[in-house]
């Protein structure tokens, strides 16, 4: 038995003695600019009033985004855990309403360059979370760099923000080209649910789920699912000039509403919110994901 296949191992084993791991929600986007953390922190923020327990994993290297959106700023991040030694519980920072979140930091040059000692010990530790939290928010960089796709193609579950401009649409749809063309990617395992941003209407936020849904339909042979809108507003615009979640800053604006009714929709038990189907864990998505380039 080779190091990944006895790890994997353990990580099975450690499930098995929980209920269920920690639901893994990977926020992503083509381009910058379209609300891809602004997303991330609203969507933990309702999801904490619902009662969630939540950890963000700051995944955009270099840029500070969640935590200037908390005003928390980390002493130590990812990099600390990978090269210093220090334990998951080390690098969490805790933001308003108990939120914690992970800083990836700038000092980790790619994951696929890591030892298999260090490897061992990022799963080991990022295994410790199921037990911590009932929600895992990936907040990815923005665009199709390598570090990017490596987080959305093992996600189990992928939120694609756009907007309705021809920009971001076209960018939505090359990131997804790349994802479907990968290897690594099976759209029976990864589900990718598109939530249009800085839209007029409903009506304009089903537009650009359709338009996304058709061409990735016709020429990807593949089909998305669409979650929700959010709309302009000149609330979340104040919050945002403010560093403050508009979910808490403004808890009645129309965009806080939305983001209301996006993590309700995720979240739905009528339909069982996924609670009796198995789950890929974040430990377990990070040993496909970096074991794969071994």
């Amino acid at each position: 038995m080779d190091q990944a296949e006895g790890l994997r191992n353990i990580i099975k084993a450690q499930n098995q003695k929980e209920i269920l791991p920690a639901r893994v929600l990977t926020v992503t986007s083509g381009k910058g600019g379209v609300g891809k953390s602004n997303l991330s922190v609203n969507l933990a923020v309702q999801l904490r009033k619902m009662g969630k327990k939540v950890i963000i994993f700051d995944a955009d290297f270099g840029l500070a985004n969640v935590e200037v959106m908390f005003g928390a700023f980390p002493q130590f991040n990812l990099s600390d855990l990978i090269y210093h030694g220090k334990s998951i519980q080390e690098i969490l920072t805790k933001g308003p309403m108990d939120i914690e979140f992970i800083s990836a930091g700038s000092g980790i040059a790619g994951l696929n360059n890591l030892d298999k000692d260090q490897i061992s010990f990022l799963i080991n530790n990022l295994t410790s979370l199921n037990t911590m939290a009932d929600v895992i928010i990936i907040d990815t960089g923005a665009g199709i760099s390598d570090s990017v796709m490596e987080f959305v193609v093992s996600s189990p579950e992928v939120l694609l923000v756009s907007t309705p401009e021809p920009s971001s649409l076209t960018d939505s749809y090359s990131l997804l080209k790349t994802l479907y063309s990968s290897p690594k990617f099976d759209p029976a395992v990864c589900k990718v649910k598109v939530i249009s941003n800085k839209v007029l209407s409903k009506r304009d936020g089903l537009d650009v789920f359709n338009r996304l849904n058709t061409v990735v339909g016709q020429f990807l042979s593949g089909n998305l699912e669409y979650i929700g809108m959010i709309p302009q507003d000149t609330e979340l615009e104040k919050a945002i000039r403010e560093q403050k979640p508009v979910s808490m800053r403004y808890p009645n604006a129309k965009s806080s509403i939305a983001f209301r009714d996006i993590a309700m929709s995720l979240f739905d038990e009528k339909i069982g919110d996924n609670v009796r189907q198995p789950r890929r864990s974040l430990s377990q998505m990070f040993a496909d994901l970096l074991y794969g380039h071994r």
